[in-house]
């Protein structure tokens, strides 16, 4: 058993990245954001709480967000980010002690009425590390969690840190395709399949039985690699308009022998203005858009459409803890890749890790690894 700490090594932001509006009204960094190595006491466990050693935590792109993008977080800097971790519990309940875990992204209070009616992946007081569990977040040596929700690797087929991306990247699109219903016989769009939810949500949409997976994005380098994680067709949408997409989208159609405009599942994971209006337009008859990608701008649409089509609009947070194994068993099976999708690489270059992501440099979900 690894020995306990009397302090956590971590790696805080002290402040976001905040803007003013130039001479042109045009919005410019007034103050950029700051990453601090720095330590944190080790609190006193609760009965029902652990303490994991972390082995990897994944740079999400909600990160990104309270970083760059003025997103809040419930509990204000400085704080720790990071809510994709793998680790090892190292004290904590007995059974739980030396066991390898993946910590859930949201942590329900399971006493409310949310939780009760099933949806405690959206509890009100549920626990996000790097975001609403105090000072305590991934990018760290150790962190404290409920015990509860941990989710238990019997044996890993793959370095620990490699889980980490469970955490969040693999069981979002899990939820999101509970939430849709997805069965076997399915119509799928994934917009943003090429991302790092949306290259899980493509596999898993594959694995729970849909028919005809469609992956739309602008790389083609990353569309050609969807065709061998989930999707059995791509289109390329960079440089084209909604029209243009939909007539490639209809010539697929016709090509796999199902209707263009009933009963598709559209899972929409690239947060973008252009991603959502594209998913908007698709959405038809019988059919689901499913918002998984989280981004700050508004968008238009004619609410009547979905009266006339019959069609629904849902939202979708996080996953519930006790879908983990389920997600898990996928992994450690096969059914879902995450190797050809991660690369690790040191704690210690956090601040060049969050600058070339955000500035969209990486083919690869990053998974940072302590070393402090």
């Amino acid at each position: 058993m690894a020995a306990i700490p009397d302090k956590i090594d971590t790696w805080q932001m002290v402040n976001p990245t905040t803007y003013k509006k130039d001479e042109n009204g045009k919005y410019v960094v007034d103050a950029p954001g700051k990453l601090e190595r720095t330590t944190i006491p080790v609190p006193e466990l609760g009965e029902d709480e652990a303490l994991v050693e972390i082995a990897g935590c994944g740079v999400c792109h909600t990160d990104l967000g309270y970083f760059y993008d003025g997103v809040p977080t419930v509990n204000k800097p400085p704080l720790t980010l990071g809510h994709e971790i793998a680790g090892t519990v190292i004290a904590g309940p007995d059974g739980l002690v030396d066991k390898n875990v993946i910590i859930p992204a949201v942590m329900p209070c399971n006493n409310c009425p949310i939780c009760d009616a099933g949806r405690g992946n959206r509890c009100l007081a549920q626990k996000m590390p790097g975001n609403s569990m105090g000072v305590y977040g991934g990018f760290s040596s150790h962190i404290p969690v409920p015990a509860g929700d941990l989710c238990v690797i019997d044996e890993p087929k793959f370095p620990l840190s490699h889980y980490a991306v469970v955490a969040d990247a693999v069981t979002t699109p899990y939820q999101a395709a509970i939430r849709a219903e997805v069965q076997e016989g399915d119509l799928v769009i994934v917009t943003g399949i090429t991302g790092g939810v949306g290259s899980y949500m493509g596999q898993i949409a594959k694995a729970m039985g849909a028919k005809v997976v469609v992956g739309i994005a602008r790389n083609q380098a990353k569309l050609d690699r969807a065709l061998n994680f989930g999707a059995d067709y791509v289109i390329n949408s960079k440089g084209k308009d909604v029209k243009e997409v939909k007539g490639e989208f209809g010539a697929i159609c016709k090509e796999a022998g199902v209707p263009k405009n009933v009963g598709w599942k559209i899972f929409e994971c690239t947060g973008t203005a252009g991603g959502q209006e594209l998913a908007l337009a698709l959405l038809s008859f019988l059919g689901k858009l499913v918002v998984v990608g989280f981004g700050m701008q508004t968008n238009k649409y004619m609410l009547s459409k979905l009266m006339a089509f019959d069609a629904e609009i849902i939202g979708t947070w996080a996953c519930l803890p006790e879908y983990y194994p389920k997600v898990l068993e996928m992994v450690q099976d096969g059914r879902v890749q995450i190797e050809p999708f991660l690369e690790t690489k040191p704690m210690s270059q956090i601040q060049e890790v969050f600058e070339q992501q955000h500035n969209g440099l990486f083919d690869k979900r990053q998974v940072l690894e302590p070393d402090f």
